[in-house]
């Protein structure tokens, strides 16, 4: 039977923590990894009565958008739903584990279920994110290049978009001399030596570069293996905020709006003036995302679809864009359909259930 930390290591795979914002908290919050998983409760947040569906459902472990921890805890006494929520979690031997701004920045993620229920097409990153890729460079003797570079693949190098075992090679001599106490792989100690080499070049994430870096010295015929690791300033076109996409067919303003709202199926939308385009181009961001205003602007998108706008940034569209803010909850609720359909695909044995909690603090009338 898996344990908890075989299923949220598969997520961690899915939504590396490493694309996490700074202030998040996403990870194993709560439990023991090394429990055998007895099943899996979905939720977007973690409340008291959440904790108690998954006692019920004989769940030890929640997956949840939101951490129910976003600062540290100094105690645990009661004094607030967070503790309360803990401590019952605690009691009932339940893990807690929160997906959050790594699932919101992967491309896979948050934004492109919402970008798939509209019903948008070739989606993108809005704002793609710079200084998360790695070059390898490293020289090898020919006959051996193959052997390493599957090594490094294996490790997660050499994928670009929806390519891999991706890399360059060109041919050159590599010249050395081993010294005393070496073993060399070829040559022998005090004699200068040449060898036909490749220089290799791979593309990595930059939180896959020890696994990268351990996959090389290991397949490496060489004691002592010559490389180079450079931090780029590229933008991961598969790691950022929001995504924006196009309808397959344009629409006016007010019918995309009805059709928005029958979509998500939601209460309400605020929304700005329209401009007076048809709608095409459609820029997304689950959650708060007034930040991305400009981005969307810049990516001439005809509407931005996000929540949590105050007042004075409704003025910000400047009639350039019409802002839809269909809510923050009604915006990710959605997350859940997608982490329960990306457990089924591994974890097909293992019990996964959608809360049916509805965690939104905000009623409408």
């Amino acid at each position: 039977m898996p344990k908890i930390k075989d299923i949220t290591a598969y997520l961690d795979r899915i939504a590396p923590p490493a694309y996490q914002e700074n202030y998040d908290n996403s990870g194993l919050i709560a439990g023991e990894p090394h429990k055998e998983i007895t099943g899996v409760l979905v939720t977007l947040d973690v409340t008291e009565d959440v904790v108690e569906e998954a006692s019920k459902r004989s769940c030890n472990l929640i997956v949840a958008h939101h951490p129910i921890i976003f600062k540290g805890l100094k105690r645990l006494t009661g004094s607030n739903y967070v503790e309360r929520t803990v401590m019952m979690a605690l009691r009932n031997d339940i893990a807690i584990y929160a997906i959050h701004t790594n699932l919101d920045n992967v491309h896979t993620g948050v934004n492109r279920k919402i970008c798939e229920m509209i019903g948008l097409e070739k989606t993108k990153i809005l704002a793609p994110k710079k200084n998360l890729l790695k070059k390898l460079e490293f020289f090898v003797p020919e006959e051996n290049t193959k052997e390493v570079l599957n090594a490094l693949h294996r490790a997660g190098a050499g994928e670009v978009g929806n390519y891999d075992h991706c890399s360059f090679r060109s041919s050159g001599t590599g010249s050395f001399r081993p010294g005393e106490g070496t073993k060399p792989h070829i040559g022998a100690q005090d004699v200068q030596e040449e060898v036909k080499e490749h220089k290799a070049e791979v593309l990595l994430p930059a939180h896959k570069e020890h696994a990268v870096l351990q996959a090389l010295f290991a397949a490496h015929p060489y004691e002592e293996v010559a490389y180079y690791l450079f931090l780029l300033e590229n933008e991961n076109q598969e790691v950022g905020s929001g995504m924006v996409g196009e309808l397959p067919q344009p629409m006016q303003a007010m019918e995309f709006l009805r059709h928005l709202k029958r979509s998500m199926n939601l209460n309400m939308i605020r929304y700005t003036k329209p401009t007076g385009r048809e709608i095409r181009r459609v820029a997304v961001c689950g959650g708060a995302g007034s930040f991305l205003l400009g981005q969307a602007k810049r990516s001439q998108a005809d509407v931005f679809i996000t929540a949590d706008f105050k007042y004075h940034e409704f003025f910000d569209a400047e009639d350039s864009i019409m802002i839809a803010d269909i809510g923050h909850y009604e915006s990710e609720v959605y997350t859940k359909d997608l982490l329960v359909e990306i457990l089924n695909k591994k974890f097909a044995n293992i019990a996964s259930y959608l809360s049916e909690v509805v965690t939104n603090p905000i009623a409408y009338l």
